[in-house]
Formats: C-alpha cells, sequence, structure tokens
C-alpha cells in the first residue's frame, strides 16, 4: 500500500493494483491549496469545509461519508460512529472513523474525533496496523490522547494529521507534544508525502511523520 499525505486529514490511499480512496478532501481555506485530485473513492468523516470538500476532486469517484459497511473496489471500508467533540455531538457534531483493509492491512482513519473510543468500538475495530490520528487538540484529540489511543488499539504505525504545519491557517498544536508523548516509539520523519508500506515492512511502535505536498 502506498499512502500520500495532502496535508490535514488529506491522505490518498493506494492499493496495489491501483485504486486509491481519498480521505477528507480539505477546501483551500486550510490553507493547502489542492486540486484536480484523482482517485477512485472518497470517505468523508463530517460536514465541514476542511474534510468535504469534493471541488478539489477531478472525476466521480464513490463517495462513503456514513456510517456502515461498504466496498471500494475490492477495499473493504467500514465507518464507525463517534463525534467531533466529548460532549456527544453537542458542540461540534458527529464523526465518522474509517477502518479500510488494504493489501492485508488494517488502516485507520479517525478524521476530526474529539473523544476517547469506548471500550465497545475499539473491540470491533480490532488491532490495527496504520493509525491516523488528528493531534492538534482544541477541535480533535490532542498528542497525548492520540498516544493512548494508538496503544489501545496496539497500532504498529501512527501516523499523526490535522496539526499545525506552516501552511495551516489556523492555530492549533503541533508535532512536538507528540514528540514528547511518544519516547517508546522509533521516530521516522521523512522529507517526502508519500510511502509505501507492507506487512513485511510494517514494522512496529514506529511514529511516522510525512511531509505534506507543497505547491
Amino acid at each position: 500500500m502506498q499512502i500520500t499525505w495532502y496535508g490535514h486529514s488529506c491522505f490518498l490511499l493506494t492499493s496495489e493494483s491501483g485504486y486509491s480512496i481519498l480521505t477528507d478532501p480539505c477546501d483551500p481555506e486550510t490553507g493547502y491549496e489542492l486540486h484536480d485530485l484523482v482517485c477512485d473513492a472518497v470517505t468523508i468523516s463530517h460536514e465541514h469545509h476542511d474534510h468535504n470538500c469534493l471541488a478539489i476532486i477531478a472525476g466521480s469517484p464513490e463517495i462513503m461519508r456514513t456510517p456502515g459497511e461498504f466496498l471500494a473496489g475490492e477495499i473493504p471500508v467500514t465507518g464507525f460512529s463517534s463525534y467531533h467533540d466529548d460532549t456527544k455531538g453537542t458542540s461540534r457534531g458527529e464523526n465518522v472513523v474509517f477502518l479500510y483493509q488494504i493489501d492485508g492491512l488494517k488502516v485507520l482513519h479517525l478524521g476530526d474525533l474529539g473523544h476517547m473510543l469506548s471500550d465497545d468500538v475499539i473491540e470491533k475495530i480490532g488491532d490495527v496496523d496504520v493509525l491516523l490520528a488528528p493531534i492538534g487538540g482544541v477541535f480533535t484529540l490532542n498528542a497525548k490522547m492520540a498516544t493512548e489511543l494508538a496503544d489501545r488499539l496496539h497500532a504498529k504505525v501512527l501516523i499523526p494529521m490535522h496539526y499545525k504545519t506552516p501552511a495551516l491557517h489556523f492555530n492549533i498544536e503541533g508535532l512536538e507534544p507528540l514528540l514528547a508523548a511518544n519516547a517508546t516509539r522509533r521516530v521516522h520523519h521523512l522529507n517526502a508525502n508519500t510511502a509505501s508500506l507492507s506487512r513485511e515492512t510494517l514494522g512496529d511502535r514506529r511514529l511516522l511523520i510525512l511531509d505534506y505536498k507543497r505547491n
């Protein structure tokens, strides 16, 4: 599987067959100026402008934006109900956590999760290979909570998203709290926005930091 980070919570997950799923496309107001992205399917965790901007996508991909079980090409996708805050959605609404099973890997995208997942949902998800987790706090989990959730899900690879970068136009926490909270994980900071992951190269207890796509 190849994973490409475009910025914020927007990733392109591409299987060995070439089928691709785009997550949470963000609009230019975020500071990430994306356009004409090509993919076969899209998942949208919630209906905020920095996660649901279909205008930046070329063509007419399949759209998944609700909880439930889906089949994207040959990729099983499951959406789990959750919330954008820690008050059951009263402040910022609902959120969908998406689980993808790609090339033998379980990849979990948390969207704008704002609370710790329940024991029941964690049990349903099971152990994950790759966790895409927001760490910026303010509107979502912070670094400490994301790290705790990664441990509870036994995530082999943790990839941060939704944090402050030079491109992002609003203020949330950056990478530093995550690095401080993950002293026992092996940190791999790539100077690229794309990485290839497989069962053989996955490793364990890794913190993988991608660069965002720059214009």
